[in-house]
């Protein structure tokens, strides 16, 4: 029995986490308790089974296709389905409290949907057809606008969801054209034959790079990097702070994997076009997230902005891979990159783990006036957030900086004196993003509480919120354990 089950080895983590989010429903359906208990518990043993499969594959070092090639399982995505899964325990750690109280657990929905958007990450992650990828990303993102919309009474849920959707069937239909645009071009939807035909050079150059356009467009979209963010801000202060967690963590490491899969696996003989696409909108996404970012007083708000900007560092680490047709810098670029979309999601794990922390029942704690005396109130919560804002800043000695300064160096390494203004520019962007990440320390530190009421937290979240503090300051002081892990995986990648 088990030798004729071999073939499905490389899903093995999605057929578990597929037939068990069916489970979880079937729960669900009979869980009353206000916090749905069984149904928490069972997931969150879900997720550490399905963390512990894929960690394993990954570790493995091996690369595997199923499905007649329609996907595959390789280290970097499976270290990748590893995190993500390890985001989404995180996030339901952090948001059951929050969404127990807002009537949200009620349905019963919030815990099956998220299943199924991890599982549509898992799908994009494991990818190796444009069908399966553009799969993978409607399960995810149509998971996204039902988590959303999930508190249907309030209005301003309601039409963040409505933006989202719309804005996000947009991007999609040009991921899809540009992919359509591909296929006629190269006759083929497998991503190994896509890279195989435009290498020969026999396809028409422009057709590709019109395909392409629409290729980066969308996926600008799904990173949320100007100017293609225009939902960003609004999506994350109007949904619920557990979603708005939700689809700002373990789907960008999704993002990450299907960028590596289609423009690296698959279009990297086009690296000299979609190399200079993404620099436009590094710069755009580095200028418009942190000018915009000092302006707000949302802190939600500016944490989306603040994600902007962010992206523009992951994809200068993209940009630095192909120098002059030469791939010799690329495991160092792309490594960077990994490493620092890594970084960025333990990081936002912990910032919006404070919010959801601060909000209780009738207040929801997004001002950042609201986090005003919080030291005086616990240190210990004042301590976590100041590690993840000064971490975002990218202050040494915490992980943040050392993401920066890993893909700051892949940068350099190119040695084209246009990369390393890329470098320049991208540090002076930091220093003017310092400032609305200290504002948050300073009104933590030094401004009067607006309310005495103690801050107390369930024995989970206050356990996990702490560790996840001072992994943000360990991964800074020893980060060769994670950047060596990112570099194999993108050596594993890059070898097939």
């Amino acid at each position: 029995m088990i030798d004729k089950l071999s073939w499905l080895a490389p899903v093995y983590p999605e057929v578990v986490l597929l037939v068990m989010a069916c489970i979880i429903c079937l729960v669900d359906l009979s869980d009353t308790s206000p916090r749905r208990t069984r149904t928490y518990v069972l997931t969150s043993l879900t997720l550490a089974v399905v963390a512990l499969l894929t960690g394993l594959n990954a570790s493995g070092g091996t690369t595997a296709y199923a499905f007649g090639g329609l996907v595959v399982s390789d280290p970097m995505g499976n270290w990748l389905k590893c995190f993500a899964t390890i985001a989404l325990m995180v996030t339901l750690v952090y948001g059951r409290p929050y969404a127990a109280d807002r009537g949200m657990l009620r349905g019963g929905e919030m815990f099956t949907i998220s299943m199924f958007a991890l599982l549509g990450i898992f799908v994009m992650m494991s990818g190796a057809n444009f069908l399966m990828i553009y799969l993978g990303l409607e399960l995810l993102t149509l998971s996204s606008y039902a988590l959303v919309a999930l508190r249907r009474d309030n209005a301003v849920a309601s039409e963040a969801a409505m933006k989202y959707f719309v804005l996000g069937a947009m991007a999609s239909g040009f991921l899809l054209y540009g992919m359509s645009m591909l296929y006629g071009a190269t006759g083929s939807l497998d991503i190994n034959e896509v890279y195989k035909a435009i290498a020969s050079r026999k396809v028409d150059h422009q057709v590709l790079v019109f395909g392409l356009v629409f290729i980066v467009s969308g996926l600008a979209f799904k990173v949320g990097a100007a100017p293609f963010h225009m939902w960003v801000p609004d999506v994350y202060q109007g949904a619920p702070t557990a979603v708005t967690l939700l689809i700002g963590a373990a789907p960008e490491l999704a993002a990450f994997a299907i960028i590596i899969r289609l423009l690296v696996e698959g279009l990297l003989p086009l690296a000299i076009d979609w190399q200079q696409m993404l620099a436009v909108l590094a710069v755009a996404s580095l200028l418009v997230g942190n000018l915009a970012a000092i302006a707000q007083s949302n802190l939600k708000r500016m944490l989306a902005f603040s994600t902007i900007a962010q992206m523009g560092f992951l994809l200068l680490g993209l940009v630095a891979g192909v120098v002059n047709d030469n791939t010799y810098n690329a495991q160092y670029a792309y490594s960077a990159s990994m490493f620092y979309v890594i970084s960025y999601v333990l990081t936002t794990l912990a910032s919006f783990g404070i919010i959801l922390l601060l909000a209780r029942e009738g207040f929801e704690s997004e001002e950042i006036v609201d986090l005003a005396g919080l030291n005086q109130r616990s240190p210990l919560y004042a301590g976590v957030m100041a590690i993840a804002m000064f971490s975002l800043a990218g202050l040494p000695p915490l992980v943040g900086f050392q993401a920066k300064f890993a893909v700051l160096q892949a940068l350099i390494a190119s040695g084209q004196p246009i990369y390393i203004g890329l470098a320049v520019f991208a540090v002076m962007m930091s220093l003017v993003g310092s400032f609305y990440y200290l504002r948050v320390v300073k009104v933590m530190y030094f401004d009067a509480p607006v309310t005495a009421t103690t801050v107390s937290a369930p024995f989970d979240v206050r356990t996990v919120l702490s560790f996840n503090g001072a992994l943000i300051l360990i991964l800074g002081i020893l980060p060769g354990g994670l950047m060596t892990l990112c570099a194999k995986a993108i050596v594993a990648t890059l070898a097939t």
